[in-house]
């Protein structure tokens, strides 16, 4: 079995949007207890994240959003969007330590100390634009890895998968006339947040570096597989990513309230498989995944374990 780091924060639970709000503090809570209560969780490297330091953040995010988001939460908190993001004082705090797990994580693969690592983190990240909040998400947690990668540890090509049912118009969009990074991304469509579509932003280059494949609201493993077999991973091979990211997001499971597909454990599972198998051809099995979505809290962390398993083979 392959080492695999877990990292995770509590203050991460210190970012709270309301007590109506889906994305709550009891997500990570339920995936922290059901790790523990398998036995998982023992088996796996914990790393401790340290808060981004703003000069990796302002590789993604513009300086003024960053300003904009850090005097909202020292003014106590307040609305970030247009009526589904907020913060409170401590999110600032919480949004850096999340962008700082992937440099954490990055930092042990390269290392050597794991194989492989997921990031427990939130508030999640791949909605985030250049100059706004949206969907729940403050900072681009993923995109700031890549970059990390690419600047820190000089590995020039980075793929990042998105599994989250709600395309990563963030993270599309940071890395659109980019010809080295690889972003591919299965989502429902049409779904929040109305991006996404197969005609969307093909990047540059004579076959593009972006791939959308969006499926209709009740597709299940079967759908996901095959988009991954069929679509995704060919195009990727011929990529030669040095490094695999993945955002893991699990509310394309069936049991989840905010979307209509029907992905099953096993599904995460295999979809997970499918991308070690790539990382072990072309990038020296480095995978780090980042919590996006997932809002049942039964079905999520049973997909977030599946998922962790899988890593470690």
């Amino acid at each position: 079995m392959r080492k695999v780091g877990l990292v995770y924060s509590p203050v991460y639970l210190e970012h709270d949007m309301g007590p109506a709000h889906p994305e709550s503090p009891a997500r990570l809570k339920a995936i922290i207890r059901h790790l523990e209560e398998t036995g998982l969780k023992e088996k796996l490297v914990d790393i401790e994240p340290s808060p981004s330091p703003v000069e990796w953040i302002e590789q993604i995010h513009a300086p003024e959003y960053i300003q904009f988001v850090k005097d909202i939460c020292d003014a106590g908190g307040g609305l970030l969007d247009y009526g589904d993001t907020t913060a409170c004082a401590k999110s600032y705090h919480a949004a850096l330590t999340a962008a700082g797990a992937g440099l954490a994580a990055v930092d042990a693969v390269m290392d050597g100390k794991i194989g492989r690592a997921f990031c427990a983190v939130r508030p999640p990240g791949h909605h985030a634009e250049r100059d706004r909040a949206m969907g729940f998400c403050l900072f681009n947690n993923i995109a700031i890895a890549a970059v990390y990668i690419q600047k820190k540890h000089k590995i020039e090509r980075v793929l990042i998968l998105d599994w989250d049912v709600h395309h990563g118009n963030g993270t599309e969009h940071t890395f659109c006339e980019s010809s080295d990074v690889f972003y591919a991304s299965i989502h429902q469509y049409p779904h929040y947040p109305g991006t996404g579509a197969a005609r969307d932003c093909t990047g540059r280059g004579k076959r593009g570096f972006t791939l959308n494949v969006p499926l209709p609201a009740g597709s299940g493993d079967d759908a996901y597989i095959e988009a991954l077999k069929e679509e995704i991973l060919p195009r990727a091979r011929e990529f030669k990513p040095g490094f695999v990211l993945i955002s893991a997001g699990f509310d394309a499971h069936r049991m989840d309230p905010l979307a209509g597909m029907e992905l099953t454990d096993d599904g995460y599972r295999g979809m997970t498989r499918m991308l070690c198998e790539l990382a072990e051809e072309t990038a020296g099995g480095r995978v780090v995944s980042f919590l996006e979505g997932g809002y049942d809290l039964s079905a999520m962390p049973r997909s977030v374990a599946a998922h962790i398993e899988e890593l470690g083979r």
